[in-house]
């Protein structure tokens, strides 16, 4: 099972000039990948990557993710070729729906439709990414026309996946899913299955999609106090539907449950659980106020990267 870091939680709000210096760690600590959140009241996040993969070379960068509601398939398109023919291909692009609460509550853009919304949305941004002329009409979305950006990468897409429908069309189309507060129970019964089972259905190897599942993690002596920490740093997606959804399909009473914590065998043997269940790539929210636990979860987490 691949290991990467989510720098979401870790970087957040900080200044361009932190994200190149957090990334540039990861690089020098053999990290080959991370993934980064566009959350609504961060700067915009394919800029600051824009600057972090031409200082830092050869990591690996995904958006986990980006919300499509607020922007044009073509613009995205745009963004997003610039970006990876800056990477030289090391650009991963991540989409998904955000929560009803920022569509609605912050953009005024309706949340219903979401299935329908992101088919129609990679049927307008899959021929711009390959290079080729669009012409898409739709409910919710149209895109018509070419771009014109050369020699750049296309880069491979996921979806923020959770729900049957929306596993479908990732399963089909994508090259996997990225998931939150999903447990072993819930990656191995449902989402790895459906994921797979939309693969095949298409035509497709069932090697051809990845799960990609995203935890807090923190390995430490201290679980009653990482749990605290936990709890304050992500009870806020306890009441989010489509996290909550997932943790009541686990039994997880809150997110603190769903959190890997704990001493170095017992963190290895809950990744080795993910594995087996049919998770090709953990994605560490590693967390902990700790500059010394945070540095003791990473060193694990580099040992059992394959």
């Amino acid at each position: 099972m691949r290991i990467s870091i989510n720098l979401s939680s870790a970087v957040g709000t900080s200044s361009i000039d932190s994200t190149v210096e957090a990334l540039a760690k990861l690089h020098d600590e053999g990290f080959r990948r991370v993934w980064m959140a566009q959350m609504p009241f961060d700067g915009d996040l394919l800029t600051t990557l824009a600057v972090a993969l031409r200082e830092v070379d050869t990591i690996e960068v995904g958006s986990a993710v980006l919300p499509i509601q607020n922007q044009h398939p073509m613009l995205l398109a745009q963004r997003a070729l610039t970006l990876n023919k800056i990477a030289g291909g090391r650009f991963l692009l991540g989409l998904g729906m955000t929560h009803q609460a920022v569509t609605e509550g912050m953009w005024g853009i309706p949340y219903d439709k979401p299935v329908r919304r992101m088919r129609e949305y990679l049927d307008c941004l899959e021929p711009l990414l390959a290079g080729e002329p669009v012409n898409a009409v739709g409910e919710t979305v149209t895109a018509r026309g070419a771009l014109q950006i050369t020699d750049a990468p296309t880069p491979d897409v996921y979806l923020a996946a959770l729900g049957p429908q929306m596993l479908k069309l990732a399963g089909r189309r994508t090259a996997g899913t990225l998931t939150w507060m999903c447990g072993p129970k819930t990656l191995g019964e449902h989402i790895g299955p459906a994921l797979r089972a939309a693969a095949a259905e298409a035509g497709r190897r069932e090697d051809a999609v990845a799960v990609v599942a995203g935890l807090p993690i923190c390995v430490t002596d201290d679980v009653d106090g990482a749990r605290a920490q936990a709890a304050e740093q992500f009870g806020l997606y306890g009441t989010l539907p489509a996290y909550r959804a997932m943790l009541d399909r686990e039994g997880y009473a809150n997110p603190q449950d769903a959190a890997i914590i704990g001493d170095e065998k017992t963190v290895s043997e809950r990744l080795d659980e993910l594995s087996a269940r049919g998770v090709d790539e953990f994605s560490a929210v590693v967390f902990d106020a700790s500059p010394e636990v945070r540095e003791r979860t990473r060193a694990l987490l580099r040992t059992l990267d394959s």
